[in-house]
């Protein structure tokens, strides 16, 4: 099995800043694409940005040049810099890993974690 445990989620101001983390561990033989969706009350999941092994990155177009994804695959973790945060951009953001274990090849996903952005 895979876990995959965020952290970094919380109340912050328009113009704030917040970095969500999220570590992938257990029985894991490879990992491929990580990642960050997020799902906003009364709307459909949708995928913010996403970062393959070697390091290349797309965004939604709504936080380009704002966010920014970085992974340490030694690590197996995955990094969201949120910065110049706006109010649409509260939700409940979900980070996942395309990863294998000797069993099988499948997304994984995190609990998810809360983001406010308040004044």
């Amino acid at each position: 099995q895979v876990q995959l445990v965020e952290s970094g989620g919380g109340l912050v101001q328009p113009g704030g800043s917040l970095r969500l983390s999220c570590a992938a561990s257990g029985s894991i033989f490879s990992v491929y694409d990580m990642g960050w969706y997020r799902q906003a009350p009364g709307k459909q999941r949708e995928l913010v940005a996403i970062v393959t092994t070697g390091g290349s990155t797309n965004y939604v177009d709504s936080v380009k040049g704002r966010f920014t994804i970085s992974r340490d695959n030694a690590k197996n973790t995955v990094y969201l810099q949120m910065n110049s945060l706006k109010p649409e951009d509260t939700a409940v953001y979900y980070c996942y890993a395309d990863a294998r274990t000797i069993v099988t090849r499948r997304n994984y996903w995190g609990q998810g974690t809360q983001v406010t952005v308040s004044s």
